[in-house]
């Protein structure tokens, strides 16, 4: 990267960490994916009890074959074998497990992570249930505002999820939301029924927490995931 745009974007890094911090999360900078297992490594403890959220950043950055590899208690939902009901409990064990690992889809300059499922299942393990949550999200994530949030996921996070979990909505065949900008009237979401098979269901944004560092944000220095 040119060195006068790594400076501009080391800036925003900045920027966000102190934001994230005056929010009560716990935010570090990994400058590249060769330090997110390490990182990752001394936020947990042998023998702990383990699980994700859906996340292709965690399969990118190598953090799910991290989790694999017998130091942990991983509750994986990925795991081969397992019926449609034996997923399901994974999920609602999930609420009950040491550490939570999971992404965010944008997190704001404000100091805010913005989030939107549709199951859910991550969001709410995010918000209550285990003691820690640690997220690893690409810098490509941080936008300015809760606006630009709403925008990255309406562009570029729901229509590439949607492809790759081969649902049938509006986005995964046109690349973008039927609504790919911010309505003041729905900020958040569209007018109700507008999509018929959204992965859209729930909108979630972070902010200040009650329980210092509960939440842990590695930023990283590279691009990957959604």
């Amino acid at each position: 990267m040119d060195t006068n745009k790594l400076k501009n974007r080391e800036l925003q890094v900045e920027r966000t960490i102190k934001a994230l911090e005056k929010n009560n999360m716990e935010a570090i900078f990994i400058p590249s994916m060769d330090g997110v297992l390490p990182a990752v490594r001394s936020l947990l403890k042998t023998g702990e009890k383990v699980a994700v959220g859906g996340s292709v950043s965690l399969a990118e950055t190598g953090v799910l074959e991290l989790l694999r590899c017998g130091d942990y208690t991983f509750l994986d939902r990925h795991a081969k074998g397992l019926t449609p009901s034996d997923v399901a409990q994974v999920l609602l064990d999930s609420f009950t497990v040491d550490t939570y690992l999971a992404s965010a889809n944008a997190v704001t300059e404000h100091g805010e992570l913005y989030c939107v499922d549709g199951n859910s299942n991550r969001v709410a393990a995010m918000l209550y249930g285990p003691k820690q949550v640690i997220l690893v999200v690409s810098w490509d994530k941080i936008v300015p505002d809760l606006k630009a949030a709403v925008v990255r996921v309406k562009q570029v996070a729901a229509p590439t999820n949607a492809a790759r979990l081969g649902c049938d909505t509006h986005c995964a065949t046109h690349g973008r939301c039927l609504n790919p900008t911010c309505s003041d009237d729905h900020l958040m979401a569209l007018g109700a029924g507008a999509c018929e098979h959204t992965i859209c269901s729930n909108y979630v944004v972070f902010s200040r927490q009650k329980f210092p560092k509960r939440i842990k944000v590695l930023l990283v220095g590279e691009s990957f995931g959604y």
